[in-house]
């Protein structure tokens, strides 16, 4: 796919978005290269699965000219039966003036002129590539995030899911640094202050029944899961690539190791595929660590 329009009006941005999704992006190739880049065999132990290939050009490309640009590709479908379409970003005249103007750019057309006359002179020097393009999309009234988001929909090849992690910690060995929502389970009943159950882990069924008991357990646990099905689907929605749920208890050894594993298989059944870490489960236990008071006895 072409990806081309006036400057300003939102070119760069989809070319990123594009590739977030998993196209291969080229930008600003010089026109020459067109053909002979859609003509080059892969290399040998290269792999033979097909990605969409998005090349950006604009005003600025090297032997730019629109009307040249639009019989080549034409020549491209006509002989070598490329399958080549043409996305064009088109914006009004003042919404363009009032960007260059808020990020104080000069005008590709117009270093040394009011970007008013740059803007003029691209709009005519692009008309044939606007009138010829299959997706025209125009930004005017539309924020760079309500644009990516236009892009993954039109030209995803598939909703596309954040890559989800779901991670166990001990409060007392430091919060995760990466994680996007973290929720403290020490108000949980403690199994580190039961003598069959503190070299254990949250692993074990023991402990996780130990856990369970606690009145709390079951209507918490079940809000939480009802938060972050609510929210995974947003973040989707947001083009997140990644997630990380943490999950916090003192030692990071038994309720939080639990609640994580339990989360991961509810996510599981609701279709995602979170990936499951226990960051402090190898620490050794420690009383100096994992004491603490509690509403029954000590907490971890």
């Amino acid at each position: 796919m072409l990806v081309t329009g006036l400057s300003g009006a939102g070119k760069s941005t989809a070319l990123k978005t594009l590739e977030d999704i998993g196209w291969e992006v080229v930008d600003n190739l010089p026109l020459s290269l067109l053909e002979h880049l859609l003509s080059t065999p892969l290399g040998k132990g290269m792999s033979r699965r097909r990605r969409p290939l998005a090349i950006g050009i604009d005003s600025r490309t090297r032997d730019f000219d629109a009307k040249r640009i639009v019989e080549q590709i034409k020549s491209l479908i006509a002989e070598h039966d490329f399958p080549v379409e043409t996305l064009f970003f088109d914006c009004g005249g003042v919404e363009l003036l009032r960007r260059y103007s808020e990020t104080r750019r000069r005008h590709p057309l117009a270093p040394d002129r009011p970007a008013t006359d740059g803007i003029a002179a691209e709009r005519e020097l692009m008309a044939p590539l606007r009138r010829w393009a299959d997706h025209v999309i125009d930004t005017t009234d539309t924020v760079p995030k309500a644009l990516q988001q236009q892009v993954r929909e039109r030209f995803a090849a598939g909703a596309l899911t954040p890559t989800v992690t779901i991670m166990s910690f001990g409060f007392a060995r430091g919060l995760p640094r990466n994680a996007d929502s973290v929720f403290d389970m020490r108000f949980l009943r403690n199994p580190y202050w039961q003598d069959e159950l503190r070299e254990l882990t949250g692993l074990d069924p023991a402990v996780g029944a130990h856990i369970a008991e606690d009145e709390s357990y079951g209507p918490v646990l079940a809000r939480i899961e009802d938060l972050l099905l609510t929210l995974l689907p947003r973040y989707r929605d947001e083009g997140r690539s990644y997630v990380t749920i943490a999950f916090g208890c003192t030692g990071g050894r038994h309720r939080s190791v639990h609640v994580a594993e339990r989360i991961g298989a509810v996510l599981r059944e609701k279709g995602f595929s979170p990936t499951v870490e226990h960051r402090d489960l190898a620490s050794p236990p420690r009383e100096g660590v994992e004491g603490g008071p509690s509403g029954g006895g000590p907490q971890e």
